[in-house]
């Protein structure tokens, strides 16, 4: 029975090291597959690396050109401004340049066959020379000094 004995239990181990041997074949796999893994990991990690170091620059000329961009529009900005204030002082002076023009081509014009003009257009030559003149008067050049 000894003798048997020993046999079951080598039958015993022998097995468990068919086991054993089989699960070290299934680890090995595995650690391969996770080398293989590994090494497609570090590749990833170092695109992503240099594709950081890309974004960075881009970044930085991006913030560059941002600053020079609006020191630029912040110049526009100022000449337009003064640019319109400009224009609106000129404009003001226009309406009054068109106002007067058109006073004294009131007072200019010819009057009209007397028989043929109502009676509330007729225009003494002595009112249409006042309003001529008051017109004229009115003119100023753009440093101030009557013309």
């Amino acid at each position: 029975m000894s003798h048997s004995l020993g046999i079951v239990i080598e039958s015993l181990v022998a097995v468990l090291l068919l086991l054993t041997i089989g699960y070290c074949m299934l680890l090995n796999s595995r650690l391969k597959r996770l080398k293989a893994d590994e090494h497609s990991l570090k590749a990833t990690i170092a695109e992503l690396i240099t594709a950081t170091e890309i974004a960075e620059r881009a970044i930085g000329g991006l913030k560059h050109t941002v600053r020079d961009v609006n020191e630029n529009l912040g110049s526009q900005l100022n000449a337009a401004t003064q640019m319109s204030f400009h224009l609106k002082e000129q404009l003001v002076e226009a309406d009054s340049v068109i106002r007067r023009l058109s006073l004294i081509a009131v007072a200019a014009r010819p009057l009209s066959d007397p028989a043929s003009a109502p009676i509330s257009s007729k225009v003494s030559s002595a009112q249409a020379v006042a309003v001529a003149a008051k017109a004229f008067s009115e003119r100023r050049r753009a440093d101030g000094l009557a013309a």
